[in-house]
């Protein structure tokens, strides 16, 4: 369980994140939904402890950084530092022992080539397989379908249902409204820094009317397209 209170974040004069509050359960995946900027990976980053934060953040267990795998848009790498050795690096970090590392390779990944040599999609296929490998409580992962192949997305949209059945709170951003509609339980739109509107699975569809109305309007026919 994550629970978060009245949380607020300020770049010098600008807010970017407005008193959150929202209560993230055990066994459930939510999906934060917005236009860039609105402030999600900022959040993101806030709940990680990656960024200072005026509000609480409480967790159970605790400290969360210490049970939380964070999946980001374009995750990091060392520029000599094969796709193994950062499995065992962040493995290493949750003192967790394996064996085979090549057994838990579900992606096919050249795991002795530096990852810096990656492209964009195994470089987050590579990050999201050591955060699962961490045997973490809570996963972020924001837009992990974005840069994936059809097959992987498919196998992503599966690992995020199992970490469900195994308890664990996920939550994901993604602009792709069909994967949020394929996994998660609740989707709740953020703007300009604030949760604007929560539905559950029943009224997805309503919300992705109304976003596609809010987001196209008449955009489309001032092109005078013929």
């Amino acid at each position: 369980m994550i629970e978060i209170k009245n949380l607020s974040k300020n770049f010098g004069s600008h807010e970017v994140l407005k008193d959150i509050n929202i209560q993230f359960d055990n066994g459930k995946v939510y999906g934060i939904v917005g236009e860039n900027g609105a402030g999600k990976t900022t959040l993101f980053k806030c709940i990680s402890d990656l960024e200072d934060y005026d509000g609480m953040i409480i967790s159970n267990p605790n400290p969360i950084k210490n049970h939380l795998g964070l999946l980001l848009t374009e995750p990091f790498f060392f520029q000599k530092i094969t796709g193994k050795e950062y499995i065992q690096l962040l493995i290493n970090a949750r003192n967790i022992h394996i064996d085979d590392i090549d057994a838990r390779n579900i992606f096919d990944l050249p795991l002795n080539q530096y990852a810096s040599t990656y492209s964009t999609g195994m470089k987050k296929k590579l990050a999201l397989t050591a955060i699962l490998l961490q045997a973490n409580d809570y996963f972020i992962l924001d837009e992990p379908f974005n840069g994936v192949d059809i097959k992987s997305n498919i196998i992503i949209t599966e690992l995020i249902h199992k970490l469900k059945d195994l308890g664990k709170t996920v939550i994901i951003s993604s602009h792709i409204f069909s994967k949020l509609s394929d996994t998660c339980d609740e989707i709740h739109l953020l703007s300009q820094g604030s949760f604007v509107r929560s539905v559950e699975k029943s009224d997805f569809s309503s919300l992705e009317s109304e976003m596609k109305e809010l987001t196209i309007g008449t955009k489309i026919d001032r092109l005078g397209l013929t």
